[in-house]
């Protein structure tokens, strides 16, 4: 009778062990880990389209997360996507003429704000806003693309027997 207790015990430690392991992972896969509400300051960009860009999405500059998004609201004058991201102060030192793009983590994966700097001596001010934007390339466009003018036939990377090169061999007549 201990012994089985014992499995009980063991088997139970064991799930819940199980469920510890996949509540960190669920906080470290997605945008609750890392996210610091210290001091910032709020740079604007707008976009044509923002694909599935969400709320505390990261905002990364070299590979390195510098902030989130903050807001996303549409601007009913322009019908363009205005992203607002908040901007850990000590990363102030970000070029003026540096451009934001909306990029994917992986094939499937979340999306995410990148900077790329610029080289202007000048740096952002709290409010200003990115002149040079890329917005999200959706997956269901490139397949499209691909779909349609990716054929051989259609780019002409293939030559068919009418298309071959003249022959160098001598002529008989």
């Amino acid at each position: 009778m201990t012994q089985r207790r014992s499995y009980q015990v063991g088997t139970g430690l064991f799930i819940l062990l199980g469920f510890a392991a996949l509540a960190y992972l669920a906080t470290q896969t997605t945008s609750v880990a890392n996210f610091s509400q210290g001091p910032s300051y709020a740079l604007k960009a707008r976009f044509d389209n923002i694909g599935q860009l969400k709320l505390r999405a990261p905002v990364k500059l070299a590979g390195v997360r510098i902030g989130s998004v903050e807001s996303i609201a549409l601007d009913p004058s322009s019908l363009e996507a205005q992203v607002t991201v908040a901007i850990d102060d000590r990363y102030r030192d970000i070029p003026d003429d540096s451009s934001a793009s909306i990029f994917t983590s992986g094939l499937l994966g979340d999306q995410y704000v990148g900077i790329k700097p610029g080289g202007s001596p000048d740096m952002f001010k709290d409010g200003d806003e990115f002149v040079l934007t890329q917005s999200s390339m959706q997956l269901e466009d490139l397949i499209g693309k691909f779909l349609v003018n990716g054929s051989p036939e259609k780019s002409g990377a293939a030559a068919g027997p009418a298309d071959a090169a003249p022959s160098t061999s001598p002529d008989p007549h």
